[in-house]
């Protein structure tokens, strides 16, 4: 945008200028952040006004301020200094809207002072929103600016996970086993995922610590399915026998180790064992990418060999489509983009690649060897000459080994302020696996997740 402003001797009465621009529900939450008016009846996640409805309405001075746009902007232009407005608000804006806002200079003082009509106008149906009148100041030096360098925003809001709680919320609650739920953080992710109506906890440990553990919360287990097993062995075997039973449609861990939690499940005989290899995935909600972010295996396989590699991916493309991502596209990941013979990643990558075009991987397209850049990012993809359905493109992305998939999970929850949701696949049942640092978003969207995928394994709503 090439900026010029007009002085004094050029302004005449009868002069305009004008700007469009298109609200978007991040628009608001910029103006929340920087004004500090954080009404939510502005916020797209919440229903400010009762409702019903989660749509967010155009903050009055964030409509106002597309007026000073044009007057910094245009007309008079840069160095411009505001005096005056007055403002009269007519009707509501809501996300999604487009506006126009026009300044027009009614009269010029002799001592530099411009006197404008101000006016915001939506574009669909041309109604008044805002009118008023200005009085600035006119620039007393000429200015252009033919590119000004202002910093790019990204917007830390988890769209796609509040997205997946709104599909969530709207399904039967999922019978859930809840393993040694006996400290604080392990007994709150269950309990605010069964206020929202998520999942039905089955709460299985140390009876005493449990209540201890509420107590601390301030909550009660009044009216949850307590069973007081004294063991996390003993816990994690009794949560395999409810899945087995029909009890319980999925298992969420506590206060345990992973492996124990994990043992009674591989166990041949009584196990949960469907023929697939245990994987683990991650859903990230990370701001600024428009789609969520799949990464795995950054849990469970810590070296992973080809056919272990095949289930990881087969595993992932089928909790896309669960999420809704109709075909995923699939980005393995290596060094390089290209098959080195000394890099393994890239060999394996290849192999499921091709073994994805035969059709022994299903459900998605898969792509390999990708490095991290043109996986994600088409400018890097196209650079590299890269064409694919998957370059620059990629909703899945499968790491070499549990170190790098791990770092890279780390890397976008604390680095780029993602949320990530922990999945394991391959059982009877998905298993939520939360982690003690995980924020309260971060388990209600394990939880969300796990029923969105439960009931379309199950065949429910689609």
């Amino acid at each position: 945008m090439i900026l010029e402003n007009r002085m004094w001797d050029e302004l005449q009465p009868g002069t305009s200028a004008e700007l469009r621009r298109l609200c978007t529900a991040d628009d608001f939450y910029v103006f929340a952040a920087a004004s500090g008016n954080y009404n939510p009846l502005h916020l797209a996640a919440e229903d400010g006004d009762g409702d019903g409805k989660r749509e967010a309405v155009a903050p009055g001075m964030f409509v106002a301020s597309l007026i000073s746009a044009v007057l910094g902007n245009f007309l008079p232009g840069p160095g411009t200094v505001y005096k005056t407005q007055t403002l009269t608000f007519h009707a509501r804006v809501v996300e999604g809207e487009e506006l126009i806002s026009r300044v027009t200079v009614t009269a010029k003082d002799a001592d530099g002072t411009i006197h404008l009509r101000t006016e915001v106008r939506r574009v669909e149906d041309d109604a008044l929103v805002v009118e008023g009148e200005a009085t600035v100041e006119a620039p007393t030096v000429k200015l252009r600016f033919d590119e000004l360098e202002v910093p790019g925003l990204i917007v830390q809001r988890h769209r796609h996970f509040a997205a997946l709680l709104n599909v969530a919320e709207g399904l039967p609650e999922l019978d859930t086993a809840v393993v040694c739920p006996v400290e604080e953080h392990a007994l709150d992710g269950a309990l605010i995922s069964a206020e929202r109506k998520l999942i039905r906890p089955i709460l299985i440990g140390d009876g005493a610590k449990m209540a201890r553990a509420a107590a601390s919360l301030g909550k009660s287990l009044d009216g949850y399915e307590v069973i007081d097993v004294p063991t996390d062995a003993a816990a994690a075997r009794l949560a395999v026998d409810l899945v087995n039973q029909g009890r319980a449609n999925a298992i969420m861990k506590g206060h345990l180790h992973t492996d124990d939690l994990l043992h009674p499940m591989l166990d041949k005989a009584a196990g949960l064992r469907i023929g697939r290899r245990f994987t683990h995935v991650f859903v990230m909600d990370v701001p600024g990418v428009p789609h969520p972010l799949l990464v795995t295996d950054a849990a469970i396989n810590i070296a992973p060999d080809l056919a272990t590699k095949v289930d990881i991916v087969q595993n992932a493309i089928e909790l896309a489509i669960s999420l809704g991502i109709e075909v995923p596209k699939v980005g393995v990941l290596s060094a390089v983009e290209t098959v080195n013979p000394a890099i393994p990643s890239s060999i394996d990558a290849a192999l499921l690649s091709k073994m994805a075009e035969r059709g022994q991987i299903k459900g998605g397209v898969v792509d390999g060897p990708l490095a991290m850049d043109n996986a994600v990012d088409i400018g890097a993809a196209r650079t590299k000459g890269l064409r694919g359905a998957v370059a620059g493109h990629a909703e899945v992305l499968v790491v070499p080994g549990i170190d790098s998939g791990n770092m890279l999970a780390k890397q976008l929850a604390y680095i780029s302020h993602a949320e990530g949701a922990g999945l394991v696949l391959g059982a009877k049942v998905p298993v939520i696996l939360n982690s003690r640092s995980d924020s309260a978003m971060a388990r209600l969207a394990s939880a969300a997740v796990a029923a969105i995928h439960h009931n379309r394994v199950k065949g429910g709503a689609k």
